[in-house]
């Protein structure tokens, strides 16, 4: 609402002779006109007030634009370091070779925000007898949750202090449940994180573990397969007890008379019965090393890939079960040219240095946290060359993610469910309509299907995974060596 209007009085007068720094009126002003001229007090503060205001909205104005300056300053200066640092990767002149940070500490309630639920059916290439869901329906079903438990202290320090010692952590579960159509309702996460090297740690105390039953913990690009690689960390089907690291790639990655034996405590794995691809029978008689990567490598299995197999039999399933689980580490270091893979099980043979990066791994004081150091682990039970001078060039592994995935049968279970669960391939036995002869992938489903308590063994428990990654560093060069010739050596004066 406007001000009324008045004629000058000497209250306004006085008023104007007010300096800035808005002095009280002086006692002797006297009130000559209509005493409801008194009321122009309240105008005359407002007057005041808005040049005060005018002043503040003009240094409110001027700050916020020195802040937006200082902070393209800055935001220009962060885009120019990040932009010189890309540079000098690019051209090889920082390169991953310094000690380890951590990237991520997926863990607890946490967990989760690190990947997306797959919902849908498996994919054709694995074919499993299970349909993935949504978060919102994992959780509704129970089988996708974090719940809390007692975890004992697996440090290796014996004094008062931190021996049996006992806490209440936070454990992420992950199973599976029936459903009226057959397929399991299951769990399939994507992380939302690309790599290209890195140290990845999973510390699970439980695995899923039975017969038509197969779980994995990987690194994939499935967009750009088999062209960007795979490397299965864990994966293990039917009850199997015996550790495997697979390396799936395009052509030309080949570990043949490149990797000793003395790199690493395992083997690879054997590989006999393929079929003669002129009669098709199985051939018995020629056993070959997977040690080619290519997913279309002759004389392997189609996908078999290169793998390698640890040289004990209790290192996955219900073995590392029965002990209160383990951990998991594979190192993709392709400056240092290997990718290396161990499982420390029991908890209680895992390395001092192991032990402290996990445990300290969730402390908001970064300079209180250990970094692991894989030089200390001892050797590892998988070795694969890459990187220069080997067979298998760094750019086959690329721009891949973490999957934790929980299927059943298909095409890996499935096809070896008769032979390697023969009581419950006896007892659902499906015969093929068209050879008279046990199917053992339907045989499976039919298993799966019946839901047996021993499915109840079917769930992950996980304590956390965690992401390190070298820094960067310049490049050393090598040195060079000069080209002595005899003339150095002549004893004479050069003329």
């Amino acid at each position: 609402m406007s001000p009324r209007q008045h004629d000058y009085t000497p209250i306004e007068e006085e008023a104007s002779l007010i300096n800035d720094n808005n002095t009280s009126l002086k006692k002797s002003l006297e009130f000559k006109s209509h005493p409801s001229d008194i009321n122009d007090i309240g105008d005359i503060n407002i007057a005041l007030n808005n040049g005060n205001n005018r002043r503040s909205t003009n240094w409110l104005h001027l700050t916020t634009e020195k802040l937006i300056i200082v902070s393209l300053a800055v935001l220009f200066v962060i885009l120019g370091n990040h932009l010189m640092q890309y540079t000098l990767v690019k051209t090889g002149e920082l390169v991953p070779t310094g000690p380890y940070r951590l990237l991520q500490s997926q863990e607890g309630k946490k967990f989760f925000d690190y990947y997306d639920f797959y919902d849908g059916a498996d994919s054709i290439g694995s074919a499993g007898y299970n349909m993935y869901v949504s978060k919102k329906k994992a959780m509704s079903l129970g089988i996708a949750n974090v719940i809390t438990g007692e975890s004992v202290s697996t440090s290796n320090d014996t004094s008062d202090d931190t021996s049996d010692q006992s806490t209440e952590d936070e454990f992420v579960f992950m199973s599976s449940a029936p459903t009226e159509e057959g397929p399991r309702s299951s769990i399939r996460l994507e992380g939302k994180t690309r790599f290209e090297r890195g140290l990845f740690l999973l510390d699970v105390r439980h695995m899923p573990n039975g017969c038509g039953v197969w779980p994995a913990f990987w690194l994939t690009d499935e967009a750009s397969w088999p062209r960007n690689g795979e490397i299965d960390i864990l994966e293990g089907v039917n009850g199997q007890t015996v550790a495997k690291t697979a390396l799936h790639t395009s052509d030309k990655c080949d570990m043949y008379a490149h990797v000793s034996p003395y790199d690493k405590t395992g083997e690879w794995e054997w590989i006999t019965g393929i079929p003669n691809q002129y009669t098709g029978e199985p051939d018995l008689k020629t056993s070959k090393e997977a040690d080619n990567c290519w997913v279309m490598a002759q004389h392997q299995w189609a996908n078999e890939g290169c793998t390698a197999i640890h040289d004990r039999n209790d290192t996955i399933g219900g073995p590392v079960n029965d002990v209160g689980g383990g951990v998991y580490a594979l190192e993709w270091d392709p400056e240092n040219r290997h990718i290396k893979s161990w499982v420390f099980s029991p908890r209680e043979d895992m390395p001092q240095n192991l032990i402290e990066a996990i445990e300290t791994a969730s402390s908001e004081d970064a300079s209180k946290r250990i970094m692991p150091d894989p030089h200390s682990w001892g050797l590892p039970y998988a070795y694969f060359a890459i990187g220069e001078e080997t067979g298998c060039s760094a750019d086959h592994f690329k721009n891949m993610r973490i999957v934790f995935n929980l299927a059943f049968c298909g095409n890996v279970s499935g096809n070896r469910f008769a032979r390697e669960c023969p009581t419950e391939a006896e007892r659902y036995n499906v015969t093929n309509e068209f050879s008279g002869q046990l199917d053992p992938v339907q045989t499976c489903n039919a298993y799966i299907e019946a839901n047996p308590e021993a499915l109840e063994e079917a769930y992950w428990k996980i304590k956390g995974v965690y992401v390190y990654e070298r820094e960067l560093e310049e490049k050393k060069k090598k040195p060079v060596v000069s080209d002595t010739t005899s003339n150095d050596n002549d004893g004479g004066e050069q003329s």
